[in-house]
């Protein structure tokens, strides 16, 4: 549980602190596809930074491979989604395009796999 509380802290505060960096250093040197797209990611991000205390509190509940897979999922979808916008918005590159939607089905494993976990909750 410890973990998944530490990631999903941590991952908060990155999207935070990317939200923050969008909002106030980014937007004047991007267009505003690029600062939607980098925002989408930084949103996306936070969604599944509270995921993951889901996932935290469905493991201690003793649903602990279930948890386990679904919290590796998030952080896989975070990683491939939130990460290629971001590349994307800074670099203007599409080089990592064929990435998004597998973060973007990483998400919905993870969710799946909370689904049951959380299914499994007491018995």
């Amino acid at each position: 549980m410890r973990i998944w509380l530490t990631i999903a802290a941590l991952s908060g505060l990155i999207s935070v602190a990317l939200g923050a960096f969008a909002a106030h250093g980014l937007k004047s040197h991007v267009g505003e596809y690029e600062l939607g797209v980098f925002e989408t990611g930084a949103r996306y991000q936070m969604y599944h930074a509270l995921a993951l205390v889901a996932v935290a509190w469905v493991a201690s509940m003793g649903a602990g491979s279930l948890a386990t897979m679904a919290g590796s999922a998030f952080l896989a979808g975070t990683i491939l989604f939130s990460g290629s916008l971001y590349f994307l918005a800074l670099t203007g590159s599409r080089a990592l395009v064929l990435v998004t939607p597998v973060g973007g089905l990483a998400f919905m494993i993870g969710w799946a796999c909370l689904a049951f976990a959380a299914w499994k909750i007491g018995s």
